[in-house]
C-alpha cells in the first residue's frame, strides 16, 4: 500500500510539476529533465507514468480539463431552464478559473498551442457535452443564437479566461459586481 501511495505521489509531483513550467515558462521551455528535477524524481521515472512529452502533456490536459468540468457541471442538471442552466454554469466556470488559477492558466496555454494533439483535443471537447447540449437546447428553443458553439464559447467563456489573466496580473481585481458585469454581458453576448 505505501509503495502505490509513493507511486501516485510521484505521478502528481510530475503533473504539478507540468503545471507549474508550462505556466511559467511555456511548453517548448518545459524539458522531460526540468520537469523531472522540479518533481524532485529522476528522468527515466518519467517514463514509467508517461510514453514521452507529447503523452505527459496529453494526460495531464486531459486529467485538467475533467477537473475543471466537473467542477463546472457539479450542480447542473439538464431539467434546468436554459438561463438558470448557463448562469449556473458560467458561475461555476468563473469561480473555477478565478479560484483555481494554476490549472486555468494551464488550460488556457493547451487552447492556444499545438502541443496537445487532436485526438486528446476532441476528448477534452467531449467534457463540455453538457454545456453543449445546454445551447443546443437554447438555440432549439428559440432562447440562444443559432451560431457555432465554438463563437457561443468565444463571447461567453474565453472572457473569463481574459479577466483571469489581468487578475494574475494585477491590473484588475474581479469583485463581485464585476462578476455579476461578466456575466451579463456573457448572456446578453448570446440570447436572441
Amino acid at each position: 500500500m505505501a509503495a502505490l501511495q509513493k507511486s501516485l505521489d510521484k505521478r502528481s509531483a510530475l503533473v504539478d510539476a507540468t503545471i507549474a513550467l508550462v505556466n511559467n515558462n511555456g511548453f517548448h521551455a518545459a524539458p522531460m529533465s526540468k520537469i523531472a528535477k522540479m518533481a524532485n524524481v529522476s528522468p527515466a521515472t518519467i517514463y514509467l507514468y508517461f510514453e514521452n512529452k507529447q503523452d505527459l502533456v496529453n494526460q495531464v490536459y486531459l486529467e485538467v480539463k475533467e477537473k475543471y468540468t466537473e467542477y463546472a457541471f457539479e450542480t447542473y442538471t439538464a431539467q434546468m431552464d436554459i438561463q438558470q442552466g448557463f448562469e449556473l454554469i458560467w458561475h461555476r466556470i468563473a469561480n473555477f478559473k478565478l479560484k483555481q488559477t494554476k490549472e486555468a492558466l494551464f488550460l488556457a496555454q493547451c487552447d492556444n498551442t499545438p502541443m496537445i494533439d487532436e485526438p486528446s483535443r476532441n476528448e477534452g471537447i467531449k467534457h463540455l457535452q453538457p454545456l453543449l447540449d445546454l445551447w443546443e437546447r437554447g438555440k432549439h428553443q428559440g432562447i440562444i443564437k443559432p451560431i457555432s458553439p465554438y463563437l457561443l464559447y468565444a463571447y461567453t467563456i474565453n472572457p473569463i479566461s481574459f479577466l483571469m489573466v489581468m487578475q494574475q496580473r494585477g491590473v484588475f481585481q474581479m469583485e463581485e459586481n464585476q462578476i455579476k458585469e461578466a456575466y451579463r454581458a456573457a448572456w446578453d453576448s448570446i440570447r436572441v
